[in-house]
């Protein structure tokens, strides 16, 4: 049975990797219509498909929509029973709401534990808020310099697979199966597989590697809908407003402070669903809301959807003369469903884990992945740790050992199911 390790120089050339991808601006849009949403998403794309031919893969590709795909041959021999094809899936895009515009990315060699200072915008990381710091004592750590993002949401990822792919080019004598790379746009802003083809990838199971601390395998999602309000009023010369103004903005700060204060992102966790408003828009006449729902049973996250019809209706009677229009849409489902039909591909992660001498850590993500929906088109999806911390915030940080360990994760859950096909 082996087990994998890095060398320095190896994890150098993972570091360098991901420096280099996350000084690429893919910041996502939620407001835009287009796919991909940033056309600089396809930037960073172009240079991982010159990287991944360089690396052997040479069928690599980008598609019109910004997909990133290509194969890792099989190089077991004829006589070898058959392997599944796995795939390695991670995202091009950042948060929409912080900026990714120039990350100067920050390393710091033989961490010694605490705050963290972060020069570009003199604030610190807290160690109060980051307690997963003080278990990296020793490692090396890459922030930001505070004003902006890291994007280790999902580059670190992006690099683990990279480095997966050239690990597998320099020992050739290591047998796999057939591996697919897929690199998607648009995670974050949650239609990462809106053009993504399961037939063309042609994986039998995946992994996308987009999860958080080390140990990490996670086979559990929310449900998630979103929800759009829009409220119009109806607008005069304030001056000569009394009986006749019916402010919009009044209306919907009405229905944001009605949300159940103990129902929001800030003061729930574990297993616990939220309403989040994310988006106000508007002026007298007419305003805009938007909000994410989320809960891991279809039942709660109807439950909540509930909660939202009853405020609007309360808002509707407290407002005489407002139109208050609530739109609701699907966005997925909780991927536990479809995965415990066929738990091998979780099962065998956890092994994997196990076998890089690791406590694994199996629990729900209170998020969504690409995987979500990809299990529920037909292709199961687990994800696996890829080391971020903090993300979306210009706190966000990761560790290099970390990084390290979700690539010799990968290669040993490849080498397990090859294992489990003898």
């Amino acid at each position: 049975m082996p087990v994998f390790s890095l060398s320095t120089s190896e994890q150098e050339v993972l570091l360098g990797r991901f420096l280099r991808y996350v000084q690429v601006d893919t910041q996502s849009d939620d407001n835009a219509e287009c796919f991909p949403t940033t056309e600089k998403q396809k930037n960073l794309a172009r240079l991982l498909v010159e990287e991944l031919k360089a690396l052997g893969c040479d069928d690599a590709i980008m598609d019109q929509w910004g997909y990133v795909m290509a194969t890792v041959p099989s190089n077991l021999p004829k006589e070898h029973p058959a392997v599944p094809t796995i795939g390695l899936i991670a995202h091009l895009d950042t948060y929409p709401g912080t900026s990714g515009f120039e990350v100067k990315p920050q390393v710091i060699k033989g961490f010694k534990g605490g705050d963290v200072p972060l020069p570009g915008s003199g604030d610190v990381i807290p160690v109060t808020q980051n307690p997963n710091l003080q278990r990296c004592v020793g490692h090396t750590i890459i922030t930001s310099d505070g004003t902006t993002l890291l994007g280790a949401d999902d580059k670190a990822g992006i690099a683990e697979i990279l480095t997966v792919v050239g690990w597998l080019k320099d020992h050739p004598d290591y047998l796999h199966g057939k591996i697919r790379i897929g690199f998607t746009p648009d995670e974050e802003v949650g239609r990462g597989t809106e053009h993504f083809d399961v037939a063309t990838f042609a994986a039998d199971y995946a992994y996308t590697l987009d999860g958080s601390d080390l140990g990490e395998i996670e086979d559990e999602t929310f449900c998630a809908d979103s929800a759009s309000i829009t409220v119009t009023g109806h607008d005069v010369h304030p001056g000569y407003a009394k009986g006749k103004m019916i402010n919009a903005v009044r209306v919907a700060s009405h229905i944001v402070e009605s949300l159940p204060k103990d129902r929001l992102p800030e003061t729930t966790e574990g297993r616990e669903p939220y309403l989040h408003p994310v988006g106000f828009n508007g002026d007298v006449g007419k305003a805009e809301l938007k909000f994410l729902v989320r809960a891991f049973t279809e039942e709660e996250l109807h439950e909540r959807e509930d909660v939202l019809k009853g405020i609007v209706k309360e808002a509707t009677d407290a407002f005489p003369g407002a139109k208050i229009e609530l739109t609701i849409k699907e966005s997925y489902r909780n991927m536990s469903y479809p995965i415990s039909q066929d738990p091998n591909v979780l099962n065998y992660a956890l092994e994997a884990v196990k076998k890089q001498g690791i406590e694994p850590s199996r629990r729900p993500i209170r998020g969504g992945t690409d995987g979500a929906r990809l299990s529920f088109m037909g292709l199961l999806t687990p994800n696996v740790f890829a080391g971020s911390q903090t993300y979306h915030s210009t706190h966000e940080w990761v560790s290099l050992d970390w990084m390290s360990k979700a690539v010799e994760v990968t290669l040993q859950i490849l080498n397990v199911w090859v294992e489990k096909s003898k």
